[in-house]
């Protein structure tokens, strides 16, 4: 029979002929699972859990994790089920790492400065004082070639970190003292933990740990001077504003924070490549999402903290600025000096950092300088 291309496709428009014969007669497969080969849909399903460092329900950053289980289960169809634990409800907020490496949950979510203790390289994942922002950290990490070195560096514990969200800039802290000048941070007991901390104490602070839910009361009762914490809608939620006089920027300690979420290495390949995949898109759009999500609520936040508190804004001087950027070179130098891989990674950070400097210079920094619209 003579083939007729018009008459085979209006054939197929009105279903005269089905796509089974389509596939078949042309793709030479017998049907689209195998012609998908190992890219074909699997039934099998799996239960996960995953553990945070986070409260439960935690303003953005809980909540990513429960909108990642949400769209992981829409997307694979049910089969991808994952329940979320907040810090403390299946193991202690910190004990997230080691439990997902162990086993005891498939996955969990968190930021990578939490486990420098682990691995003196992690902190460079999430944020580096004075370093890049959150647009300049996803490409160095998605394009740049940091995620390879943050996949080998987690292969060595069994584990895959997907790069799961960011804080954006955040805010230099709360303060009961003005800031004119470095003597001003002599002695000065600041809640201020990982990277930033040590570079305090280097400029003769007194950096203090305590949980979140400590930092109110401390505050309020002079056992700390001053505290960070993220930015105007987290601080606001904590109610700073209402016990310090002065909200200092900018948060030159943690310039664009990555968060991530980290899974069992043996659990993720045990997983189809399309729920692998599954899992991977669901991060990519948690990384959107929260960074807008913090965007859109530290500007109104911010507004409120200016109308409801009597609270002064101020900019650090750039004298004190310039010291504590000293102080980070030295400490960085301190932790390369002392683990080969720190070195590894910091010079890739350091060395994408430089280059994307001089793009960002003519472009961004004119973008504020001078040409927006209002």
């Amino acid at each position: 029979m003579k083939f007729k291309r018009k008459n085979f496709f209006k054939a197929l428009a009105l279903g005269t002929i089905s796509l089974p014969f389509v596939i078949r007669g042309f793709g030479g497969k017998a049907n689209a699972q195998e012609e998908a080969g190992p890219n074909a849909v699997s039934g099998e399903r799996f239960k996960w859990k995953m553990v945070t460092t986070w409260p439960p329900k935690f303003p953005v950053l809980g909540e990513s994790a429960d909108l990642f289980a949400k769209w992981v289960k829409e997307m694979s169809g049910g089969r991808l089920d994952i329940k979320v634990f907040g810090g403390g409800e299946l193991v202690g907020a910190l004990e997230a790492f080691d439990a997902v490496r162990s086993g005891a949950a498939e996955m969990g979510s968190g930021a990578a400065y939490y486990w420098a203790g682990k691995a003196p390289a992690a902190q460079f994942f999430a944020s580096v004082p004075f370093g890049m922002n959150a647009q300049q950290l996803n490409a160095w990490i998605l394009c740049g070639g940091g995620m390879e070195l943050w996949e080998e560096l987690y292969g060595s514990f069994g584990l895959v970190p997907l790069l799961a969200g960011n804080s954006g800039v955040q805010m230099g802290g709360w303060f009961n003292r003005e800031i004119n000048s470095m003597a001003d941070l002599q002695g000065l007991k600041m809640r201020m933990p990982g990277l930033g901390g040590k570079v305090l104490k280097r400029a003769g602070a007194a950096p203090v740990l305590l949980a979140g839910g400590e930092i109110y009361t401390g505050l309020e009762r002079g056992v700390i001077d001053a505290t960070e914490w993220i930015g105007p809608y987290h601080d606001y939620k904590m109610g700073f504003h209402q016990i310090a006089k002065y909200y200092y920027a900018p948060g030159w300690h943690e310039t664009g924070t990555a968060l991530e979420m980290f899974i069992n290495q043996d659990k993720y390949n045990e997983l189809p490549n399309d729920l692998k995949m599954i899992v991977q898109t669901a991060a990519q759009r948690i990384n959107i999402w929260m960074l807008s999500e913090f965007e859109t609520k530290n500007s109104i936040y911010l507004q409120k903290i200016i109308e409801e508190g009597e609270v002064e804004l101020r900019q650090f001087p750039k004298e004190v600025l310039e010291e504590l950027r000293m102080h980070t070179r030295e400490s960085i130098a301190e932790i390369t000096a002392a683990d080969p891989f720190s070195k590894k990674v910091y010079d890739s950070y350091a060395a994408f950092q430089n280059q994307i400097a001089n793009w960002s210079e003519i472009t961004e920094k004119s973008f504020y300088n001078n040409i927006q619209l209002s």
